[in-house]
């Protein structure tokens, strides 16, 4: 079930079948000020990260459905470097280090400490973004992240700096909805504001819609009204 919104708060993912571990380990992110949605399976799990962001996902190795190792490795076959933290009752050395060569980014044995989760996941998400500077694509729009220059059609199209950090958030989280307050967040890095910065993002996506999907070209840019922005091909479902 998903936590009430917090705006500047870290996002997990619990990915638990046991409902009572699972709502401990909810019940102590919220006394830490975290935000959270749970699942009791892979499935779920999979679809949850396909349609949201999340800042890690904790994830235990032994599911109804299909086990952990089996989630990580469809979340990196199709790109998604959210971090993982392994919650597993299998410790021995040899777990611990085919978890890790599976794209895990941590890995705690059960019975653990919640402290030590806790400090395991600041640690994860302290950690620089493993994000690549290969170049990114959606359509026929390209953006070169290393020389932050992005294209379309072959068609140079002039960003100030703040559009490039905008569009390169958009198209590394294409496919997801994403929010203003990530936004606030992650791209303006403006998390104790007395005012609300929507209609500064506001103008600002709408200056750079104007100048990514221009001249009549398919719009790549969508609003999601009442929540934010997703970067997708073609009209949302």
């Amino acid at each position: 079930m998903p936590s009430a919104t917090r705006s500047t708060a870290p996002r997990a993912l619990l990915v638990e079948d046991e409902p009572k571990t699972r709502e401990s380990i909810a019940e102590g992110m919220v006394l830490e000020g975290w935000d959270y949605a749970t699942a009791g399976g892979g499935r779920e799990a999979l679809d949850l990260l396909a349609r949201d962001c999340f800042d890690i996902v904790v994830l235990d190795g032994m599911l109804p459905d299909f086990d952990g190792l089996e989630v990580l490795h469809r979340l990196r076959a199709r790109g998604d470097t959210t971090p993982v933290l392994m919650l597993t009752a299998r410790g021995t050395l040899n777990d611990r280090v085919t978890g890790l060569d599976s794209g895990a980014d941590d890995y705690l044995s059960k019975p653990f400490a919640f402290v030590e989760l806790l400090a395991r996941c600041r640690a994860l998400i302290r950690r620089p973004a493993r994000a690549s500077n290969q170049p990114l694509h959606c359509g026929n729009l390209e953006l070169d992240p290393r020389a932050r220059v992005a294209t379309r059609a072959g068609r140079e199209i002039a960003l100030t700096p703040r559009e490039v950090d905008v569009l390169e958030y958009l198209m590394r989280n294409q496919g997801h909805t994403v929010t203003r307050e990530m936004l606030e967040r992650d791209v303006w890095k403006e998390t104790h504001r007395m005012t609300s910065l929507d209609n500064v993002i506001d103008v600002q996506m709408m200056r750079l819609r104007h100048k990514v999907d221009f001249d009549g070209a398919e719009r790549l840019i969508h609003t999601v009204r009442g929540v934010g922005y997703q970067m997708a091909e073609g009209k949302l479902g």
